[in-house]
């Protein structure tokens, strides 16, 4: 595949910064010689066209020219930070026959895998014969089993090639997820500037926003209320800061009121998007509304039964792990519930999450908005917990900001929540916990606390 136009961009604007790593600055002139000479690395190392490579590490220049020379050498790639749990099966999954690994100070090594193959799925087979450039991404797993999501790569950039404003962005979502990608594409294709950092906590993410200006921080609810918690924010001048967009999983309604009274010189942004379909883009009504436009070109949104379906363009290709998940005539169940105001949609929750209390329907944001704005809250996180009169009852993790009686905390829940939710809402289990509930992407751990 070509990747002229991207190269054009990066020879039209050799001198402007394109990636901020480990305290150091990458021009696009070495962006663009670090690509040419991963393409010669590549043909030294007889990596054919077609083939499955996995790429393992994180956002770095050399990371990023491995990627792109990838792409360009139509090979298949499955990306993985250095945080993916059972990395071995899903490599397996994946069928790949290479790995590429990066470590921190950008040093790699190269070596064919073990897996045995026999006859490649048909769908990288496709891609294979085609000669086209893949992309194998898999599913958080936060609910379920991970699933091998498989898109033609061509399909996922042609968007990009519309320019847009450059902006200079933080690359906080990981490497191996479709905002993560997203973030990097965006940036490298309007010649706009990515700061990488290794440590994704509040303090590291404010003072490298402080040191390098960052206008655009992409990332998560969970993260952002880690953030409201840790307070740091007071310790560093965050004014650069122009836009926050958030994703992944549903925001709090008071987690948002609160960033845009300590932020109101920002703009937060709702964005919406699936690893099956990649990012549609996105307007919220206001920056404090949790209502948001959706679709852009080469998208399509429709709700039926109050759950969101999309057709896109740049849909996946299928699993290698699971049945096809679209319809007869080619629209993708998100298993979002959606609310519908006129051209706007409010996300409720996905349908997996629902908890059934005797007939009626519960969505965990919603209980954990009303208990994330108890005093003392750290985080919170609501499951369903099966009952044998009732179906299910709602069970809540909560973790605090500092110590307290678990009965006397219980107490001051149940009293709080009473005026606030429903009975059948509010939740009959409590359990305090010292761990975190968010996950190394910052996003609520659902499965693994059930």
């Amino acid at each position: 595949m070509s990747l002229d136009y991207l190269k054009n961009v990066f020879k039209h604007n050799q001198q402007k910064e394109a990636v901020v790593f480990n305290d150091q600055i990458y021009d696009y002139k070495f962006l663009l010689e670090k690509t040419v000479e991963w393409a010669t690395i590549l043909r030294a190392n007889h990596i054919q066209s077609g083939s499955v490579v996995e790429v393992l590490g994180d956002f770095s220049p050399e990371s990023i020219a491995a990627l792109l020379a990838l792409i360009e050498h139509s090979c298949i790639i499955v990306p993985f930070s250095l945080s993916v749990k059972d990395r071995a099966e899903l490599s397996s999954i994946a069928q790949a026959e290479i790995r590429i690994a990066f470590d921190e100070k950008q040093n790699y090594t190269i070596h064919k895998l073990a897996n045995p193959i026999s006859v490649f799925h048909p769908i990288l087979k496709k891609l294979k014969d085609e000669k086209k450039p893949g992309l194998i991404l898999f599913s958080s797993g936060s609910s379920g089993k991970p699933k091998a999501i498989v898109h033609d790569f061509s399909f996922l950039l042609e968007k990009f090639e519309k320019p847009r404003t450059a902006k200079k962005m933080f690359a906080f979502l990981l490497f191996d997820h479709i905002g993560g990608l997203n973030t990097l594409l965006y940036s490298l294709y309007n010649a706009g500037t990515i700061v990488v950092t290794q440590s994704r906590n509040p303090q590291s993410i404010c003072a490298m926003i402080e040191k390098y200006q960052v206008e655009v921080l992409p990332c998560s609810p969970s993260f952002l209320n880690l953030l409201l918690v840790s307070k740091e924010y007071e310790n560093f001048n965050l004014k650069s800061l122009e836009l926050v967009t958030y994703g992944t999983e549903v925001m709090p309604e008071n987690t948002l009121k609160m960033l845009n009274n300590l932020f109101p010189w920002v703009n937060f942004q709702q964005t919406y998007g699936l690893s099956e379909i990649g990012i549609l883009r996105s307007k919220s009504k206001d920056s404090q509304s949790l209502w948001v436009r959706l679709g852009g070109e080469g998208y399509q949104t429709r709700v039926i039964d109050g759950m969101l379906e999309i057709k896109a363009k740049s849909a996946m290709l299928g699993y290698l792990n699971a049945a096809n998940p679209f319809t007869d005539d080619g629209w993708f169940k998100t298993g979002d519930a959606v609310e519908v105001e006129g051209e706007f949609f409010r996300v409720k929750g996905r349908r997996s999450e629902i908890i059934n209390v005797g007939g009626e329907k519960v969505f965990p944001g919603e209980v954990e908005n009303v208990i994330q704005e108890m005093p003392g809250v750290c985080e919170v996180t609501v499951l369903a917990e099966n009952h044998p009169l009732v179906g299910q009852i709602v069970k809540a993790f909560v973790k605090l900001n500092s110590k307290e009686d678990a009965s006397i905390f219980r107490i001051r829940l149940m009293q709080y929540c009473k005026s606030r939710l429903e009975k059948f809402k509010i939740p009959q289990k409590i359990v305090l916990t010292e761990a975190s509930l968010s996950n190394e992407r910052f996003k609520k751990i659902r499965k693994e606390l059930v």
